[in-house]
């Protein structure tokens, strides 16, 4: 294990440093005193371990492929953005856009989640990316989502708190959400309709809950004892018929 103190370091100097010991070999690092550096782990094709003490700046794990990166504290904007493979744990809460054309890896936050989370997420040959956010999420989740598997479990929320803001799933035409609880069908945007999870949906959502759990110490049946609701959306082409006839 190698261990880097990040503190007063500009995103340059870490993320070379971070290079460096990753090409030496180096498959576990720690990174102390992080606070708001970019970039970290962005294009790193490893299947190193990575442990983050501090907030890190934006884009955090964009275009990685294949670390498991944890972070103990908050997130800024654009983790995982356009990310291949690896993981993502947040013990903390994300900005906006989490995920952002994400094509493949795993995501896992236990707080919030800004604006724009799933923004442009696909599914790619083998791959299903997925992002499990903990808390609640702000507007446009999902916005022109074309793959992938969004999960909004809502824990924690005030009793007048609403577990996702307006325009959800907007021009969505892959993928699917799920959300835990009832959702207002006027946030929804109207290229997908709300069903209700069939077996095999609540046994892949068991399986991901049950991850969920182990990453971040809460009770997976606690969760599970509430309805889901699904979303999908109405065809793959929502806007087709504007440009041809």
């Amino acid at each position: 294990m190698e261990i880097i103190n990040a503190q007063g370091l500009s995103y340059q100097t870490l993320n070379e440093s971070i290079r460096r010991l990753l090409d030496n070999g180096c498959n576990e690092l720690v990174l102390k005193g992080v606070n708001g550096q970019r970039y970290i782990g962005t294009g790193i094709q490893s299947k190193a371990r990575m442990e983050i003490y501090g907030v890190p700046g934006n884009n955090l794990g964009a275009l990685m492929d294949g670390p498991e990166i944890e972070v103990f504290n908050n997130a800024q904007d654009g983790v995982g953005n356009t990310m291949n493979e690896g993981t993502l744990i947040v013990h903390g809460s994300t900005a906006d856009i989490t995920g952002y054309s994400m094509r493949g890896g795993r995501i896992f936050i236990r707080g919030d989640v800004g604006y724009r989370v799933g923004i442009h997420m696909k599914a790619f040959r083998e791959k299903n990316p997925l992002i499990v956010i903990g808390g609640k999420a702000g507007d446009f989740l999902g916005e022109y989502m074309a793959g992938g598997t969004l999960v909004l479990l809502g824990l924690d929320l005030k009793p007048d708190e609403d577990i996702v803001g307006n325009f959800v799933a907007t021009g969505m035409h892959g993928g699917e959400i799920f959300i835990r609880g009832h959702i207002d069908p006027a946030v929804l945007g109207k290229e997908v309709k709300a069903v209700k999870p069939t077996k095999e949906d609540d046994n892949r959502l068991r399986q991901i809950i049950g991850d969920f759990s182990n990453y971040f110490d809460v009770k997976a049946e606690k969760i599970l004892d509430y309805p889901f609701t699904k979303l999908i959306p109405y065809n793959k082409r929502p806007y087709g018929t504007l440009y041809a006839y």
